[in-house]
């Protein structure tokens, strides 16, 4: 199995890492000079945990939360950032509420659904928008249009890794990490990505879930 040569770069909280490939992706969307490699952070525990209370960090005191919406595979994020806010000894505004956590079901189309069993837990309620990343903004821009459709409220989105403070709707995105941390990251949309007009070819298509490597 092909795999990328990743570093693992810490923050200052434990267990709070960052992991990159640097090289040449592409995304549906845009170009990159940076993998960011959240797979960890999606499946283990001790990860999931710092991710989350990173998040909720900034936003626990003065928003309301009743459902989470996973996108991107971080049902394990979600869940973590659930506990940290209905904890009693957690001083925030939803302590003691009960959270739903749930995930979207994408169409043929790309758009995302919601059965009709769970479409009470999005109807009338404030929703968190959780996602591996915040660059392009396309994934969450879906996910903000479902629930709109469904008759509920984006509070803010949480990501490990964004690109932008706000969303092209005005909502807040909240982030573990941000461009700055690695200082040469660079996106581009595809007809102007320098690394194409320098003629270096792509190592990997990449999206929230993973990465494919060109050979």
């Amino acid at each position: 199995m092909l795999t990328l040569n990743t570093v693992k770069l810490k923050a200052k909280k434990e267990n709070l890492f960052l992991r990159v490939a640097k090289g040449h992706f592409a995304t549906s969307e845009r170009h990159c000079n940076y993998y960011i490699d959240v797979t960890t952070q999606k499946a283990r525990l001790s990860e999931a945990e710092a991710v989350a209370e990173e998040l909720t960090s900034y936003f626990y005191h003065n928003t309301i939360v009743d459902t989470i919406l996973c996108i991107d595979g971080m049902e394990v994020v979600g869940t973590c950032i659930a506990n940290k806010l209905t904890k009693s000894s957690f001083t925030s505004i939803n302590a003691h509420n009960t959270i739903y956590v749930i995930e979207p079901e994408p169409t043929s189309s790309s758009q995302l659904l919601f059965r009709d069993n769970v479409v009470p837990m999005i109807r009338g309620k404030n929703v968190l928008i959780v996602a591996a990343s915040y660059t392009s903004g396309k994934t969450v821009s879906a996910a903000i249009e479902a629930v709109n459709y469904y008759g509920g409220r984006v509070s803010c989105v949480g990501a490990i890794f964004a690109t932008a403070e706000k969303t092209v709707d005005n909502i807040p995105v909240y982030s573990c990490f941000d461009p700055g941390f690695l200082g040469d990251f660079g996106s581009y949309k595809s007809h102007e990505c320098p690394m194409c007009k320098d003629g270096k070819k792509i190592d990997a298509l990449i999206n929230g879930y993973g990465y494919s490597i060109l050979k």
